[in-house]
């Protein structure tokens, strides 16, 4: 099984930005614990501040691989381009966030991609990514 990870804006930053809201633990060495965990699965990663070359991923893997992990950063709730994208491909996307953004500011509570993924995991820091992750490996079996 193949599954591509897309983190957007600031995700970068995790470990260092707000470790209130998102942790202290970097991406990088979450997901390395994250590939341990799961050896049977090639886990891609792949991080952008740019819409547009968050689009062209997706475009890249939308229709040969098993699974898209995106956690869209703001532009989940501003992007009608990233919705256009996922209905593109074949691929299944799931949305992730890791606050539960319904507690959070007002403009948070919407998500201009939600429509168009498989579903949405929130709101359980780091670990939001390995349910998304089983969320995929459930749906191949």
């Amino acid at each position: 099984m193949k599954i591509q990870i897309i983190n957007g804006p600031n995700i970068n930053l995790l470990g260092k930005r707000e470790p209130g809201i998102y942790g202290s633990t970097s991406f990088e060495d979450y997901l390395a614990q994250l590939r341990l965990r799961y050896p049977q699965v090639d886990i891609d990663y792949y991080q952008s501040n740019v819409e547009g070359l968050m689009i062209d991923k997706i475009h890249e893997v939308g229709f040969s691989y098993d699974g898209i992990i995106l956690n869209a950063g703001a532009y989940t709730h501003t992007s009608i381009a990233l919705q256009d994208a996922i209905r593109a491909v074949t691929t299944p996307v799931v949305e992730v966030h890791i606050s539960n953004v319904h507690s959070r500011e007002e403009f948070r509570h919407r998500s201009m991609i939600s429509a168009a993924c498989m579903g949405v995991i929130l709101g359980f820091g780091l670990d939001s990514y390995r349910l998304a992750l089983e969320a995929l490996l459930a749906k191949a079996e």
